[in-house]
């Protein structure tokens, strides 16, 4: 029945409505019903997909691993009143889930042993008071029809947006330089920002080093 009206409400422009329920053999208290809540499924629409973004927000920031309970105690630690069994529902239709050692799911970095340890400048607090300042990047794969798409990512604590991405059929260090490239290029990142990874190969390697003295 939504169909109907739906399309009774995409025609009324062109035709009246009481010749479109006639056509269409539907009651106009129907279609009127269904009008006066059009405006409340798209709020409600509009407000599951700034959820969505929240919680990819905050799933990327876990390295991938949170899943729907520590996703909502972070909301809700962030002051966003949010209800468990509504974030579970949103993780799933968008299929965002946590990944445990239990699942099997290995991390796509590698550390190299060789390299000289940074210092742990985030030390698990991440959040930041001002753009720019706390970056935060991870690689992760999608499976193509044409193999393994590789997408780099730089996030910023304080907005919690990605300012920076690139994508490659590899995972060498140049797909990260290329990403932290875009962030700069954009002009979204502050001098003497920290940015922080883990100590994959691809960043301890020169290239991010010298990228980010360049910069």
């Amino acid at each position: 029945m939504s169909a109907v009206c739906r399309f009774i409400h995409a025609e009324k422009a062109h035709y009246t409505i009481v010749l479109l329920c006639r056509v269409m053999k539907t009651a106009r208290s129907t279609y009127y019903a269904w009008a006066a809540g059009a405006e409340t499924r798209e709020a409600r629409r509009r407000a599951d997909e700034e959820l969505a973004h929240e919680i990819t927000v905050v799933h990327i920031a876990s390295r991938g691993t949170y899943g729907v309970p520590r996703v909502t105690a972070e909301l809700r630690r962030q002051g966003r009143q949010v209800n468990r069994k509504r974030v579970e529902r949103v993780m799933r239709e968008h299929g965002i889930a946590g990944h445990t050692r239990r699942t099997g799911r290995h991390s796509l970095t590698k550390q190299d042993t060789k390299a000289a340890p940074a210092p742990d400048l985030v030390g698990r607090d991440f959040h930041a008071g001002r753009p720019g300042t706390k970056i935060v990047g991870d690689i992760t794969y999608i499976p193509t029809a044409e193999g393994w798409l590789y997408l780099a990512a730089w996030l910023d604590l304080a907005t919690r947006e990605i300012i920076g991405y690139s994508m490659a059929d590899h995972h060498r260090a140049e797909l990260v330089v290329d990403a932290l490239d875009m962030a700069a290029n954009l002009g979204r990142l502050q001098p003497h920002c920290v940015i922080h990874s883990d100590r994959g190969s691809e960043y301890t390697s020169t290239q991010l080093r010298a990228k980010i003295r360049e910069l």
